[in-house]
């Protein structure tokens, strides 16, 4: 029988170790790619590549279903599982807040399970890879969305759990949502299948993706030139 209290106190100990580092550089970067402005280029490149390879209605469809994802991730972490639980986030975490490296002097909100973040990152990449179909695109997506999950634990304001679950939250929302899509495109949407090298079998073009992979390590690059920058505004 699994013994609640001794994961609590292994996810204690493993977001120590994984917690913070002594480099201000790496203290930049997580800052900067905690947030969410510097992945709106990327989020733009997304919609531009659903609407040209869709038609304009099944691609507002996609827009929707995609809302309707990130809503329902981001209302079940924090409206419903935060409150529900109430477990400290660990800068908030009066037994252990001063043995967490913290950030800026950011500690976030009082309570973090489950991590709002993974769940909407997670939800997004599952179902970004339920849609396009392309092995290369869902190992980015989700390669993308454990770079923030990640970033929330060196911020230490989430514990690794708050993140496997948030994870976990966000893959089966999307999933769901997803089978929600999948039903209204087959009963109103033409269903072509592709076996052209060119695109992936639902239609989207491979140089598409291509693009996409590029702008997203564009704004990997700009979070390394801005991890420099930011990283001196807090301390100097």
């Amino acid at each position: 029988m699994i013994d609640i209290q001794q994961l609590i106190e292994a996810d204690k100990e493993l977001l120590l170790t994984l917690n913070g580092s002594s480099s201000l550089f790496w203290d930049g970067f997580m800052w900067t790619v905690s947030g969410t402005k510097i992945w709106i280029p990327v989020g733009a490149m997304l919609l531009y590549i659903i609407f040209k390879n869709t038609k304009f209605t099944q691609g507002l469809l996609i827009l929707v279903m995609l809302v309707l994802t990130v809503t329902l991730a981001d209302q079940f972490s924090s409206g419903l599982c935060k409150p529900l639980f109430m477990r400290f986030r660990p800068a908030q975490n009066p037994e252990i807040m001063y043995m967490v490296n913290v950030v800026n002097g950011y500690r976030g909100g009082a309570y973090g399970f489950i991590s709002s973040h993974a769940a909407n990152t997670f939800a997004v990449a599952t179902f970004v890879a339920l849609l396009i179909r392309n092995c290369w695109m869902t190992v980015i997506m989700y390669i993308w969305a454990l770079i923030p999950s990640f970033s929330r634990i060196y911020l230490g304001v989430h514990y690794p759990g708050d993140i496997i679950c948030g994870a976990v939250a966000g893959c089966v929302i999307a999933s769901l949502v997803y089978w929600l899509y999948a039903f209204i495109e087959k009963k109103y949407f033409d269903q072509a299948q592709y076996v052209s090298g060119q695109y992936t079998i639902t239609g989207f073009e491979i140089t598409d993706i291509k693009v996409f992979h590029t702008v997203l390590l564009l704004t990997y690059f700009y979070a390394v030139v801005a991890a420099l920058v930011v990283c001196k505004s807090f301390y100097f």
